[in-house]
């Protein structure tokens, strides 16, 4: 049992080996957002009197079935969906001191959940970390701007998460001043809009963002998105029309809006990104998040960040045939990659364009929403404390190094649900050791190990080649003539 500042929890204790951990699950950091609260900021829970048992997950924003994806991802019904999961060896003791590890789960901003079993951090445990995982509100209801509410609550929600971790992690062993917020996909976009928020510095020491995807939407297109939907709905997009409307059915048009008819989509997501993401309202998130960097926002904080070599080609590869009955360049054009910048393109990737059209516009996805988002990140910071890797470990079930890939190495969790199905049968033990030690180190001093961008400008740290772990120079030159184009992130 440990006593939290909103009252008692009862967890669990696990054995592992020599590993004795306990799991909190499901405590909550923020009042169930249904009601009058459904499109508010995130309103403090009650206290409570007596032992709240915290034995399983709670409910989760994620509805409907478990995503089909690479992640196995409880879904858990239940209206209370703002909780924090808390994996400690030391609960109880106030002196411990370890550092902290906040995860926060991706899906494109609207899906995905913090419960499964490759979020569990038994393995961060082993090493010393504490691990906390949080939700948040997905889709419209934490993105969609609502004349009438707050902007950005999938962010507020982040924001609360981490105040209770700040508020009450030492009761769980844990050190508030040494906080490194973690997450993958949406969840790496969100340690990234975190970090350039000049109101969210004090919650954190560090930054590891896996395969970031940024948001940065526009207020405008954001205010536009919203009447669309309303109109579709048959509603004015106002607080009070919008929480008589059934949350299935706001996924349902939310989906359809989200996804535009064929290569116009892949467009759409190197060029704009996810249309249910953080907002720059001017207010709560002041400007683009790489701005905010230039200006030195976060610039005292630890940044880890990179990719994996081939994130979406699963996208594009099941289609190979239609593709190549086009001409590349005119399927290039489509996706808004044309004139020099094409021909730059193509000449630096002739071994994708050996593989045929499908391998070279995932590439082109991959590149343009992810591996750019590193050069740009670590760019924008002049490279100060900031270290940047690749992820180059090529699955033994479907030959990619694809997105979600990495993220059973970074938990060292390989004999974990499903995790043979995706990298193949034995996945190398000495890959996983080497990113998790790396993912440890950097926690815990502030360094994962090799130089950083500032000290040798293009040093990556490679993981998954023909070694574990390898020194390497300009891996992501590649995307060099990517970098000034209009993208969003």
């Amino acid at each position: 049992m440990v006593g939290t500042h909103d009252g008692e929890v009862r967890g669990r204790w696990r054995e592992q080996g020599k590993t004795r951990s306990a799991a909190f699950l499901g405590i909550p950091f923020a009042k169930a957002p249904v009601g009058d609260l459904r499109f508010a900021a995130p309103e403090a829970v009650d206290a409570w009197t007596g032992v709240r048992d915290a034995l399983e997950y709670g409910p989760t924003p994620k509805r409907g079935e478990p995503d089909s994806g690479m992640i196995p991802e409880q879904v858990v019904p239940g209206d209370s969906t703002l909780n924090a999961d808390v994996f400690t060896p030391r609960p109880g003791d106030t002196e411990a001191g370890l550092p902290v590890l906040v995860w926060i789960h991706g899906g494109g901003y609207y899906e995905g959940s913090p419960a499964s079993p490759w979020y569990d951090g038994r393995t961060y445990n082993r090493d010393g970390v504490v691990t906390v995982t949080l939700s948040y509100r997905l889709g419209f209801d934490g993105f969609g701007w609502i004349e009438g509410a707050p902007a950005n609550r999938g962010v507020l929600d982040w924001i609360a998460g981490l105040e209770w971790v700040q508020r009450n992690i030492r009761e769980f062993g844990g050190d508030p001043d040494r906080v490194t917020v973690s997450g993958q996909s949406a969840g790496g976009g969100a340690a990234l809009t975190l970090l350039g928020m000049e109101c969210a510095q004090h919650l954190f020491s560090g930054i590891h963002s896996i395969s970031g995807a940024l948001g940065d939407r526009p207020k405008e297109e954001a205010i536009e998105f919203a009447r669309q939907l309303g109109q579709q709905l048959g509603v004015e997009p106002t607080a009070e029309a919008l929480r008589a409307v059934p949350e299935d059915r706001i996924y349902e048009v939310q989906q359809v809006l989200d996804t535009p008819p064929g290569l116009d989509y892949l467009k759409s997501m190197v060029q704009d990104g996810p249309l249910l993401a953080p907002v720059v309202d001017g207010e709560l998130i002041k400007r683009p998040t790489f701005e905010s960097y230039a200006l030195g926002i976060g610039a005292d904080k630890t940044l880890m960040l990179g990719a994996t070599d081939e994130e979406f080609l699963v996208l594009t590869m099941g289609q190979s045939k239609q593709f190549q009955q086009v001409p590349l360049a005119g399927l290039l054009d489509s996706v808004g990659l044309s004139g020099d910048v094409q021909h730059q393109y193509v000449q630096a990737h002739d071994d994708y364009v050996a593989r045929g059209n499908a391998a070279v516009l995932g590439r082109y996805l991959s590149d343009g929403i992810f591996r750019s988002t590193v050069v740009r990140a670590a760019r924008a910071r002049s490279g100060e404390r900031t270290w940047v890797y690749r992820f180059a470990f090529v699955s033994g079930s479907y030959g990619l190094s694809g997105h979600c890939l990495d993220v059973p190495f970074w938990f060292d969790c390989l004999d974990s649900t499903d995790v043979a199905l995706h990298t193949g049968e034995n996945p190398p033990q000495a890959l996983a050791t080497a990113m998790h030690s790396a993912a440890v180190s950097f926690i815990a001093t502030g360094t994962p190990g090799w130089p950083s961008w500032a000290e040798d400008a293009g040093v990556v740290e490679v993981f998954g080649g023909t070694q574990a772990a390898v020194r390497s120079h300009g891996d992501f030159d590649d995307v060099e003539m990517l970098l000034d184009q209009p993208f969003r992130r």
